[in-house]
């Protein structure tokens, strides 16, 4: 499936909800975290963490079949759910791929206007941090 197709099925998803009502959105948000594979301990790192996030969040990706995977854990319940829909996007894609690739679909859910300022900031550094990842992977195959 294809980034674009991911990110209208989370628009849609969200478009279940009533646009006022973000308590239910925060739920699903979280309920979505709850989803995401564990990471391995080994890569719950310094390394690996990502900077300019209120609470901690670990993201690891690797190549296979030309592809990124990702896995990604968070000590915060809500920040879990964020990663787990940025995950769900991005991973196993193509690196060009993630790195042609918006992020409108945040703002069509809402999600970013709806987070504190700190949560906000959480969001973008994971964003930049999985196109970093791409641009690594992409650079190193050409």
């Amino acid at each position: 499936m294809t980034i674009k197709a991911i990110q209208e099925e989370i628009i849609d998803e969200f478009s279940m909800f009533e646009e006022h009502n973000w308590d239910e959105r925060y739920q699903y948000v979280i309920d979505l975290g709850k989803t995401l594979p564990l990471i391995d301990e080994q890569y719950k790192t310094e390394e690996n963490t990502i900077k300019g996030c209120q609470s901690k969040v670990w993201l690891y990706g690797k190549e296979a079949d030309e592809k990124i995977v990702f896995t990604a854990d968070s000590d915060a319940i809500l920040t879990k759910g964020i990663i787990a829909i940025l995950i769900r996007t991005f991973s196993n894609q193509k690196a060009a791929d993630i790195l042609a690739a918006d992020t409108h679909f945040i703002d069509k859910i809402g999600l970013k206007a709806h987070l504190s300022p700190t949560r906000a900031n959480g969001l973008v550094s994971m964003i930049k941090q999985i196109k970093m990842y791409a641009l690594a992977f992409d650079s190193k195959n050409q």
